[in-house]
């Protein structure tokens, strides 16, 4: 057989699938990453197909980049599409999900797998610092809509933000693992680990991506009018800005998902009116939810191969099921105390904490650079999580959400891409009609 065409054959049907498969899946408690998953196990279980059943442990480098590519892909996305301007009060809510809810889950998380799946402290410290970010590439029915969409919506602003901020502000903690797992018991990489791992890498993520912002806002809004990027009108450049603004961060060893997410929001607040900005969130979008889609697949096919699931036993499920019914409700909540919304609505930015592919990339970044004690475990305890909250929250994100839009008063029927359909553009477009 022609392996050659049969992978091109797969290829397409994935391609043509990750286009139609959400029109059936908008009004069904069903969503796009779970249909990929058992697509990823189907394709590994079949004997006509190419693809590999795969482990990551062994393939950290390749899971690695692809994750980490498919993450700025999605960060990108999800700054383009926040209408909110920037502020302290404005963002609040976020400010709150980042310095409480975040710091709480990691400790959280950490002491579950030092006192239940009896971990050293260097991978209980990475088990939490993995799991607790919230992924932006996964939330599509949770988060803020198109440009021009989502000003007064504040549960899906606030999943939206701050799934664009804490998988970098996670980052620190990671590296701290990764010394610790280093040292051998000596402590004094914490200096180090601090003005280099927490100041300078965080605050050169956010130097540059709001550099890389605002020259990339001149040349697409401020130019001269003739060499505008706007005037073209190709959403393609959405991928350069990534990628750009990335690369960069990474040069000078900055945290290139905090630059991605700011050099987005730097973008936007330099013209927010311009319809290019739905051109560069439309391909975007149709990029992310490839990427997505292949590398949930390759998940599926990770879950086929078995090897990271035998791994699982009790300890396991226990901690599985405590960090996402126990630890991300609770720690939301706490970070939510004092603030004015409904209780529904707070309850709901407290529970929908979706674990997923940003997870993946923050294990097999860190087991690229040094070994960690009983890391199989760590890797079968986040992969089953991730599944979990894949079906969890894709089976019930589509009624929770039509509810509160109820008790809201928003027509639910009027929602495009999660967001109501209020543009001109976005209705001619049928924009949304993607979204996972």
């Amino acid at each position: 057989m022609n392996s050659y065409a049969v992978t091109l054959f797969l290829f397409g049907a994935v391609v043509l699938l990750t286009a139609w498969l959400p029109l059936v899946l908008r009004r069904i408690p069903l969503s796009l990453p779970i249909c990929c998953i058992g697509i990823g196990v189907l394709l590994a279980w079949s004997p006509i197909s190419p693809l590999p059943r795969m482990n990551p442990l062994e393939n950290t480098v390749w899971t690695e980049h692809f994750t980490e590519f498919v993450v700025i892909v999605a960060l990108m996305g999800a700054g383009l599409k926040i209408d909110r301007p920037l502020g302290w009060r404005r963002w609040m809510t976020t400010w709150r999900l980042l310095g409480l809810a975040m710091p709480l889950s990691i400790g959280a998380i950490a002491f579950l797998g030092w006192s239940i799946l009896g971990l050293g402290l260097a991978s209980a410290l990475l088990l939490g610092a993995a799991l607790a970010p919230t992924d932006p590439v996964l939330a599509a029915d949770v988060q803020v809509g198109p440009p021009k969409t989502g000003e007064k919506d504040d549960i899906r602003f606030a999943l939206t933000s701050e799934a664009g901020l804490n998988d970098g502000l996670s980052f620190p903690f990671v590296m701290a693992a990764i010394a610790i797992a280093a040292s051998g018991g000596d402590w004094g990489w914490t200096a180090r680990w601090f003005v280099v791992d927490v100041v300078w890498r965080l605050a050169a993520g956010v130097a540059v991506g709001w550099a890389v912002g605002r020259l990339l806002g001149f040349l697409t809004f401020r130019a001269p009018e003739a060499g505008r990027l706007a005037k073209t009108g190709d959403g393609l450049a959405a991928l350069g800005f990534t990628c750009v603004s990335y690369a960069a961060t990474e040069l000078v060893h900055g945290y290139g998902f905090v630059a991605v997410f700011v050099t987005a929001l730097t973008l936007r607040s330099i013209e927010r009116s311009s319809d290019y900005h739905e051109e560069l969130h439309d391909f975007g979008e149709q990029i992310e939810r490839l990427l997505m889609m292949l590398l949930l697949v390759c998940f599926g096919s990770a879950v086929a191969e078995g090897k990271l699931i035998s791994f699982v036993d009790w300890r396991v499920v226990v901690v599985a099921g405590l960090v996402l019914a126990v630890v991300r409700p609770l720690c939301g909540w706490i970070s939510m105390l004092g603030c004015p919304h409904p209780t529904a609505e707070k309850l709901i930015i407290a529970v929908f904490g979706i674990r997923g592919l940003g997870s993946i990339y923050y294990l097999a970044y860190a087991s690229g650079k040094v070994q960690f004690q009983a890391i199989e475990t760590v890797w079968s305890t986040v992969f089953l999580i991730i599944l979990v909250s894949i079906v969890l929250h894709g089976v019930s994100v589509t009624p929770v959400m039509k509810w509160i839009d109820g008790r809201r008063g928003v027509d639910p029927a009027r929602r495009i891409g999660g967001m109501p359909a209020m543009g001109r553009n976005s209705l001619e477009r049928g924009e949304g009609s993607g979204r996972a």
